[in-house]
């Protein structure tokens, strides 16, 4: 019996020990935009000072608030604020941000006002930063990021997409009002947001470009002059996959563009391959004003 009751308690230390030990504080919010409530969770790490950034964190597809993203940890270390909204229900009843799929056309819903008013809503509310408000997010997370990018806003100074796309329709109806720095991370063996894309739409998520076409763009739209390769490896050995992280440079704009290539990564948040949430601050402390 005391034998079986010492496991226990070792296996409880153990499992507490692998917990990511927070800081801070989950605190839900709302507000309303054109006729919704709009929900999401704010983490505010302990000794937040006034006037700290803010980093808005998208789910994907199907997919709700996500207290365990990589961003959390981040934020600790280096007094950020973090938000992590809750898409609206889609057509197909699946939580989303609207992005112009094919089975969301009709939708309404207008993500990019969504986003910005609710960004504008915690910084009021929370005494933070004006001027330092980043997007990140994964899959359908990170299409929201690219379309963001390609809108007219003056909210978010960078965007971080993860494993995510920019829509035929966009690039071929949109032109990026500004430059804006974008760092995407993407495994090349990906096979909901595929690496090589989809013009065919033979994964009915609506036609969609290649990574390193999306990339191009924003490389020509901030006159990118400068480029720099490095690879490293994974964070977890056998477990992950190396990345080779291309990072070109502009001294003209200095908006950076940065793509991490992940070999042989699937559809992830790539943990198991470099640290995702310190990398992505790392970028966007780059911009902080």
């Amino acid at each position: 019996m005391r034998s079986g009751l010492i496991n226990i308690l070792m296996l409880l230390a153990l499992s507490m020990a692998a917990m990511p030990c927070l800081a801070g504080r989950f605190v839900a919010d709302s507000v309303k935009v054109d006729g919704h409530m709009r929900h999401w969770e704010m983490y505010l790490p302990d000794g937040l000072p006034a006037d700290a950034p803010l980093v808005v964190i998208l789910h994907g597809y199907g997919a709700g608030i996500w207290r365990e993203n990589p961003m959390v940890a981040a934020a600790d270390r280096h007094q950020f604020a973090v938000c992590i909204p809750q898409g609206l229900k889609d057509p197909e009843g699946q939580p989303s941000w609207n992005v112009g799929y094919p089975f969301q056309q009709g939708w309404k819903v207008d993500d990019v006002k969504a986003l910005c008013r609710i960004a504008r809503h915690v910084q009021r509310r929370y005494h933070l930063s004006r001027k330092n408000a980043f997007l990140t997010g994964m899959s359908n997370g990170g299409e929201m990021c690219y379309l963001m990018a390609y809108s007219m806003q003056d909210v978010f100074v960078a965007v971080a997409p993860i494993a995510g796309l920019t829509m035929a329709w966009t690039y071929q109806t949109m032109q990026a009002p500004r430059p804006i720095p974008l760092m995407e991370i993407h495994g090349t063996e990906d096979r909901v947001s595929e690496w090589t894309g989809d013009m065919q739409d033979k994964g009915g998520w609506g036609a969609y470009l290649p990574v390193p076409v999306a990339i191009g763009y924003w490389v020509a739209r901030n006159r990118c002059t400068g480029y720099e390769q490095e690879r490293v490896e994974s964070l977890k050995g056998s477990d992950g996959h190396p990345v080779v992280k291309h990072r070109y440079s502009s001294p003209t704009t200095g908006c950076d563009v940065w793509l991490y290539e992940v070999i042989g990564g699937v559809h992830s948040w790539h943990t198991a391959d470099i640290d995702t949430g310190e990398e992505i601050w790392q970028f966007f402390a780059r911009y902080l004003k």
